[in-house]
């Protein structure tokens, strides 16, 4: 017999005040600023990064809204913060990932507990001018490997760190990391010297302005090209040991963690990629007439736009009950975010095809915008967990009360 996934939930057709006043605030930041931009930010160089539109953002609350009111955040939750960069990815992913990675960057301060840490940095993020932050896990031969924990093992980690009296000495490099390139400090994983794999995983937070520190060039991406991955390298980059999230090896936890609080969030992305594409769909399909009426009012075309709506709303529910669960639960749960992001990712993807089918030429077409939706879709499926890594997620969930008998 399996495990029983269930569980106290909101009711989501009314989301809490505070949550709401937000969405509305960020849905018309999007919808002003963000979609009239977002084709030009496309097809703009791949390093060309919009300052003036994080500006606004930042205005808004959007670089701060994780973290505590003692710390000028907006202390959303990571509901209100969900319900944000769907708005946000609705109008171009890009832009969304821009203020998700830098909430994902200070998760580990967050999660440290720590006085100290938390008065260094996080005020950084109420001041008058847009600061952002990056996360670095991934390098050259470890991607997947640091997102499963059973495989750390077997990680073939480049980045490494050694004590050295009050201070920690990293070399290595970190790959495709969000902001990288702009961020004022990143959070680092890099194992302790002479431990295996990753076994010895231990979170840092590296400020991007150290001597040491390079800032590589920016990857030429097929989507997502608003906001800009880069390669950090680290060469006997010198951090003083307070800097030092948790202990010694403890980076695991703090992965895990910072994974299951992000992946309702990153669900939240998705869905509102799918959304984007389901509103040209219907637009498209309210006007264009073949054989006589509206593509609407032939049965397979009805079909096709009502299932995308069914997944577009299913996707919204997920995401929002697992932000809501993690909220609400210490641990954050794995199951109900990996779940959420493994249905929002293919959803995604699905709903973008659908959408560019349905728009024949014109879908295939740069100027009308379903193209950047079908080729931003494909992101989520990469970062934060792949569809392989989320299933393996959800189904230890399912049987891990079975298996601890």
């Amino acid at each position: 017999m399996t495990t029983a996934i269930a569980g106290p939930d909101l009711n989501f057709d009314v989301l809490p005040t505070e949550v709401r006043r937000f969405q509305e605030k960020v849905r018309e930041y999007a919808r002003d600023e963000i979609a009239p931009r977002a084709l030009k930010l496309d097809l703009a160089d791949a390093a060309d990064f919009d300052w003036d539109i994080v500006q606004k953002g930042h205005e808004l609350g959007l670089t701060r809204a994780l973290l505590p009111k003692e710390y000028g955040g907006l202390g959303i939750g990571v509901l209100g913060v969900a319900v944000a960069l769907e708005e946000l990815a609705a109008a171009c992913p890009a832009v969304a990932l821009i203020f998700g990675a830098t909430m994902l960057g200070q998760s580990p301060i967050l999660l440290s507990g720590d006085p100290r840490l938390q008065a260094r940095f996080l005020p950084l993020f109420a001041g008058d001018e847009a600061v952002l932050a990056a996360n670095g896990i991934a390098e050259e031969e470890a991607g997947s490997d640091l997102v499963i924990p059973e495989n750390f093992v077997h990680a073939r980690m480049a980045t490494t760190a050694r004590r050295d009296g009050d201070f920690y000495v990293i070399n290595g490099h970190k790959k495709f990391c969000t902001n990288g390139k702009v961020a004022a400090f990143a959070s680092i994983f890099a194992n302790m010297e002479g431990h295996p794999g990753a076994t010895g995983l231990t979170c840092f937070i590296v400020p991007l302005d150290e001597p040491g520190v390079t800032r590589g060039e920016v990857a030429d991406k097929m989507g997502y090209r608003a906001c800009l991955g880069t390669t950090l390298h680290f060469d006997n980059v010198r951090i003083p040991a307070e800097y030092m999230i948790g202990g010694e090896g403890t980076g695991a936890e703090i992965d895990v963690a910072q994974g299951n609080m992000a992946r309702s969030s990153v669900a939240a992305i998705s869905t509102g990629v799918a959304r984007n594409a389901l509103e040209h769909a219907i637009d498209w399909c309210g006007k264009r007439v073949q054989g006589g009426k509206l593509l609407r009012e032939h049965q397979f075309t009805a079909r096709k736009l009502a299932e995308m709506s069914a997944n577009v709303d299913a996707a919204r529910l997920l995401y929002q009950r697992a932000a809501n669960k993690v909220d609400n639960e210490l641990p954050a749960p794995e199951y109900e975010p990996a779940l959420a992001k493994l249905f929002a990712d293919r959803i995604a993807i699905d709903t973008a095809g659908d959408a560019v089918s349905l728009m024949g030429a014109r879908g295939y077409c740069r100027e009308y915008g379903a193209e950047k939706i079908l080729r931003d879709s494909y992101g989520t499926r990469i970062f934060e967990g792949t569809q392989e890594a989320l299933a393996l997620a959800v189904t230890s969930s399912l049987y891990r009360e079975e298996d601890d008998l």
